[in-house]
């Protein structure tokens, strides 16, 4: 008799639970059962319980159970890529490296003054207003050709901060805080990117919202925004469709295999300066013809209207 309840190892332990039992009994009755099981040497997870009138359930619910475990066991199980997929992404590797070479050859060829005409600006804003949706400026920075650093200060905001998005914009209170002397009232950090951009093309990604913030204009014909750029540009729709701007973050992994804005990170205004400027340089030689012969056609276009 002893030894029909002492089920082997290898054996799950089945014990019926009374269906009368309230809820709080029940909780009793598998607590009593566990410490029973456990003074006769037996394991915890061999015990199956059982309600009282379902007791042709417990094979399927173990069978369930094992193909639970299994599933869960190959999707933590490694997963080691196929020859195929590491020799795609080899001779991607390769592609884009010498689609970069042969832009940077271009680059390198360029005389430093007309490399010194470009300047890359990004701004980080901070949440004001009654609910934070209304972006003021808290940090600005500009590089030149080379990424080095023109300007790059934190920005006193006057309202009051009502969403730091830190998260984001890797702004804390303490950076803008009035006390902070290193900071910059508004006025004065405008009156510094002016004073940059002046005969400067000016490079950088959804440029619209950080000479928003900076409350700057630029020239259109000197402007470079690569969020406008339409080879980096997606169309909507299976079918195509209206082009949309695309995040800087996958246009520089894309275009130039790097990785920046890594999830769990804050954003620096430096590095996306950076990374706007390198974006633009890689496609700078076939920008620069688009633009010169759309202005042509423009000049020519205007001239055969005038003639009629």
């Amino acid at each position: 008799k002893s030894d029909n309840n002492q089920p082997t190892k290898s054996t799950t332990n089945i014990i019926i639970v009374p269906a009368d039992l309230s809820a709080k009994d029940a909780k009793k009755f598998r607590k009593d059962a566990r410490r029973t099981a456990r003074a006769q040497g037996q394991s915890e997870d061999k015990i199956k319980f059982v309600i009282e009138g379902q007791e042709q359930q417990p094979q399927e619910d173990d069978e369930q159970e094992n193909n639970q475990k299994k599933k869960k066991a190959k999707k933590n199980s490694p997963s080691f890529p196929r020859i195929n997929d590491l020799l795609t992404q080899h001779a991607a590797a390769q592609k884009l490296a010498a689609k970069l070479a042969k832009q940077t050859s271009m680059n390198d060829a360029l005389p430093p003054s007309e490399k010194h005409r470009h300047i890359a600006i990004d701004c980080e804003m901070v949440g004001v207003g009654t609910d934070g949706k209304k972006s003021a400026l808290a940090r600005a920075s500009a590089v030149d050709w080379d990424g080095n650093i023109l300007l790059d200060a934190f920005v006193r905001v006057p309202e009051r901060v009502t969403d730091f998005r830190t998260f984001v914009s890797g702004v804390r209170p303490r950076d803008i805080r009035v006390t902070n002397e290193a900071a910059l009232d508004h006025e004065e950090c405008m009156s510094r990117m002016e004073k940059l951009l002046q005969d400067k093309v000016l490079v950088g990604h959804a440029l619209k919202n950080d000479l928003s913030a900076l409350m700057l204009t630029h020239p259109r014909e000197h402007t470079r925004d690569t969020a406008k750029y339409k080879p980096f540009m997606r169309a909507t729709g299976r079918s195509g469709g209206k082009l949309r701007p695309r995040k800087l973050r996958d246009l520089v992994y894309e275009e130039l295999g790097k990785r920046i804005q890594v999830e769990g990170e804050a954003h620096s205004s430096v590095d996306d300066a950076r990374a706007s400027m390198e974006l633009f340089k890689c496609v700078r030689g076939r920008w620069e013809k688009e633009l010169a012969v759309g202005k042509k056609k423009k000049v020519g276009g205007g001239g055969s209207r005038g003639e009629k």
